[in-house]
């Protein structure tokens, strides 16, 4: 039996191709805002990858996607039975749940979470005006479009996407949080950390040619970490981190390096911060918005200069800018604005 919501609650259903065991900020925030909103009463159901018979990313075997899965969805959507639809990701499992609500009249919301034409571009050389299409395609079929960032918005609307929404973001203050590390023990100092995947879309090459003091640190792995651990050996690689191993990282860190110039957010910019730990970025959507003029970090267009100015940021001020951000108001905005299906929006009782 499907587990009832509370009087006012929805029953949400969240279709997304990427979820666990993938380790990124779309995953990180599709389980958060899911718990939220759980505890606001709303029966959630998030359906991914891991139901369906998979096939790896070409060049990325660590994403997987779901194969000819809309006879399957259609079995696992009726059987939840929602009053409300986001679909999360432009994927397999994205597409497949589109077709299915237009086919049905079921209105839905989609959220733009990553910029796949210069991700496509970096890999492929595919001319990005292209993917721009089928991705305005893809989103303006729904009822509204997430973007989390002031600039991802104003960009989306100019780019011809109709009904954009704002959805910022949070971070876990009790879990990322200031104190004493002995991660890194035993590295010269200052230590300068990157954590995320390790792709060529992230550009982190940019921050392993960096000239400089004390110790590299890069937390993550992906594709590209077998060839820039051969052409950095100095370089020290952890592997995957997660939970207070994660925070304990942070910590230990003089300065949290940003090199990306695609993210459309960039959640560890938050959790570093949450840390302590000041941010050195280039000056693109995602650190701009997150990080902008506070005193929590600095940004210039030469890398090598935002480490050296941040390493005299407070960490202090890295924590307080952080502690305005929090998973709680992240998922009221997400249910605020979500909208529900035609045959279930006289279930819901009105408020007031």
């Amino acid at each position: 039996m499907n587990p009832q919501p509370g009087p006012l609650g929805h029953r949400l259903l969240i279709v997304t191709d990427a979820w666990a065991p993938q380790v990124n900020g779309v995953v990180r925030t599709l389980a958060m805002v899911a718990d939220e909103l759980r505890l606001l009463g709303d029966v959630v159901e998030v359906i991914g990858p891991d139901r369906f018979p998979t096939l790896p990313l070409p060049g990325y075997r660590e994403i997987r996607l779901a194969v000819l899965p809309l006879r399957r969805l259609r079995r696992l959507a009726d059987g939840f039975r929602p009053t409300t639809i986001h679909i999360a990701t432009e994927g397999p499992l994205g597409w497949a749940m589109r077709r299915l609500c237009l086919a049905r009249g079921w209105l839905f919301t989609t959220s733009f979470h990553t910029r796949f034409a210069e991700y496509l571009q970096a890999r492929t050389h595919l001319p990005p005006g292209l993917v721009w299409a089928l991705l305005r395609r893809f989103h303006n079929a729904g009822a509204g479009t997430f973007a989390a960032t002031p600039s991802l918005q104003a960009e989306l609307v100019g780019r011809g996407f109709r009904r954009v929404m704002p959805w910022t973001r949070g971070v876990d203050l009790a879990l990322f949080a200031p104190g004493p590390s002995d991660e890194f023990a035993g590295l010269p100092r200052p230590i300068f950390l990157n954590v995320g995947r390790v792709a060529v879309e992230k550009n982190i090459e940019a921050f392993l040619a960096l000239d400089l003091p004390g110790t590299k640190v890069v937390v993550g792995d992906g594709p590209q970490r077998a060839a820039l651990t051969a052409r950095h050996p100095q370089v020290h690689f952890t592997g995957w981190r997660t939970g207070a191993a994660l925070a304990a990282a942070y910590r230990a860190a003089d300065v949290f390096v940003f090199p990306s110039r695609t993210d459309t957010f960039g959640l560890v910019l938050l959790e570093a911060m949450a840390c302590g730990t000041p941010v050195a970025a280039y000056p693109v959507m995602g650190p701009l918005d997150v990080v902008g003029d506070s005193a929590g970090g600095a940004l210039s267009t030469d890398l090598r200069a935002a480490c050296l100015h941040a390493l005299a940021c407070g960490r202090a001020d890295a924590r307080a800018h952080a502690e305005q951000f929090s998973w709680a108001a992240c998922a009221a905005s997400f249910r605020a604005q979500l909208v529900p299906l035609p045959e279930a929006a006289a279930q819901v009782e009105p408020q007031g």
